[in-house]
């Protein structure tokens, strides 16, 4: 979507809410996602130079109606079903066009179950974040023609599956919010470490996430988790800023200027972690909510309350057992306990599957083994890390610890390499 910023956000707001309106009048979601993304399309062409209409929304509908009835006309066995579309296009009138926000709904499609998370991930940013398929495939590093199959092969999946355009009940709604949450969550951490390309993060997938998240909780605000998901992302997206130089280089926790961090960000998370756990449940985006809380309380590194960060991991491990869960409990012990308890702990990770050579073991590893003065170990794993990863702001990062522990060279100076000094934190808590 090529839009001027204020066009961009009011096109993505208003684009699920049209295919919202044109699945519950027509059905056959993946006619009418594309019918929807013509229209949107033409708006961006249009609205520039000749202005944005008086009713937006109903423009877009109108639009996307006629982009619909052409696309029936193009296939034989719908004829019988094109003069009453066409009849009802031809009524169809701006102020005609009902005030209902469907995004909720849309959020559960895109997610539905039988996708995988990959192909959930694409459809929800392409049919509720509004996001064309060539800035969804940039946001991943694929090519637009393998994004736009999956996308494509995601939208029939979604119309043989037989779905009713409604929120489940019950059991089936609590259980698919939680797929919901989960593909918002996918998306902003990409967006917020991108887990490949020379870019440590990606702005725009992290600001659309919380967008989302927000239209979320705005339909379900009594939900403690989707407050907690909503709070975590914005106490996180808080220190973007803070956490690349100008180069574009990694800035680890303890190394950021706080001053730059967004207060106003933090303000609204930390009140929206309190609202979350008054409430009688306890779920995972609430208690890593509040341990983003904990760090974005601290003045400085040295005043972050690692005692209630620790706690806070401890009952994030029973309730959501996750080995980066046990990593990151492994850092705020080693902050309490020093770094042997640590390294210890993070031993009990050696057998799962899951974290094999994993960059972020290795790197947290290689520096606690630092703060014990094991300077080869510490090298060693340090540039072991840095080929493991997929992203190459870390690597540099990676690659810059270990060149500060590179062994001398026989007969050079033997005092510079490992300068007596403490070691610098070079991980960031998930959060």
């Amino acid at each position: 979507m090529t839009a001027e910023p204020g066009l961009e956000d009011l096109l993505r707001e208003l684009t699920p809410q049209v295919l919202g309106t044109l699945v519950r009048r027509h059905g056959q979601f993946e006619d009418c996602e594309d019918a929807v993304q013509e229209a949107v399309l033409a708006a961006t062409v249009q609205w520039p130079e000749e202005g944005v209409p008086g009713n937006p929304r109903g423009w877009l509908l109108t639009v996307a109606t006629r982009r619909l009835i052409d696309r029936m006309r193009s296939d034989h066995a719908r004829r019988e079903r094109e003069s009453a579309l066409a009849a009802e296009a031809a009524g169809t009138a701006p102020a005609d066009v009902p005030d209902t926000d469907d995004t909720l709904v849309l959020l559960f499609l895109c997610c539905h179950p039988t996708l995988t998370p990959a192909s959930q991930t694409a459809l929800t940013l392409r049919a509720v974040g509004g996001l064309t398929t060539a800035e969804i495939a940039r946001a991943f590093l694929v090519p637009e023609a393998t994004m736009a199959a999956r996308i494509s092969r995601a939208k029939q999946r979604v119309n043989a599956a037989g779905s009713s355009f409604a929120l489940p009940e019950g059991a089936e709604r609590e259980e698919r919010l939680r797929v919901v949450l989960h593909v918002l969550y996918l998306i902003f951490n990409e967006g917020y470490t991108a887990s490949s390309g020379d870019r440590l993060h990606r702005a725009d997938l992290a600001r659309e996430a919380i967008r989302l998240t927000r239209t979320v909780h705005r339909q379900l605000p009594e939900d403690g988790e989707v407050t907690g998901l909503l709070a975590l992302m914005l106490l996180t997206h808080a220190r973007r800023d803070a956490r690349t130089t100008a180069t574009g280089d990694l800035v680890p926790l303890a190394e950021q200027d706080r001053t730059r961090w967004d207060r106003a960000l933090i303000d609204e998370g930390t009140e929206l972690v309190k609202a979350s756990l008054a409430g009688p449940a306890l779920g995972p985006y609430q208690l890593q909510a509040a341990i983003a809380a904990t760090h974005d309380d601290a003045a400085t590194a040295a005043d972050t309350d690692w005692r209630q960060v620790h706690g806070l991991y401890l009952i994030l491990e029973r309730i959501a057992p996750n080995p980066m869960v046990t990593l990151n409990r492994a850092i705020a012990l080693a902050e309490m306990e020093g770094p042997q308890a640590g390294l210890e702990l993070l031993a009990t990770l050696d057998d799962d599957e899951r974290m094999a050579r994993h960059h972020r073991l290795l790197s947290v590893r290689a520096h606690l083994l630092e703060r014990t003065g094991d300077a080869a170990g510490a090298y060693t794993l340090y540039r072991s890390a840095a080929k493991a990863t997929a992203s190459l702001a870390e690597r540099r990062h990676l690659e810059s610890r270990a060149a500060r522990l590179r062994p001398a060279e026989p007969g050079s100076d033997l005092r510079e390499p490992h300068e007596i000094r403490e070691p610098r934190v070079t991980w960031e808590p998930e959060a």
